[in-house]
């Protein structure tokens, strides 16, 4: 990825860069599934389509909020170092 072979080559500032640009894309996913979410015009418990949408794309939101709590503490350790 762009933040390992930056670290690897010693280029500190970039790889900051394509961290922060990371999970700016991660942020923006997150907002707007919640979004989505809010405005779905079905529920988890009105037809097979919405529990399968709700479970998929509910899966995918916890592993994008997971993945962006590891990359702001990435972040922090890479600022202080």
């Amino acid at each position: 990825t762009w933040a390992h072979h930056a670290i690897v080559g010693g280029l500190k500032q970039e790889a900051q860069t394509s961290l922060y640009l990371t999970l700016t894309f991660a942020i923006y996913f997150t907002t707007f599934q919640f979004l989505e979410y809010i405005e779905a015009p079905f529920s988890i418990s009105d037809s097979v389509y919405g529990s399968t949408f709700f479970m998929a794309t509910g899966f995918h939101g916890f592993h994008v909020i997971i993945g962006t709590i590891f990359l702001t503490i990435c972040v922090i350790r890479l600022y202080f170092d």
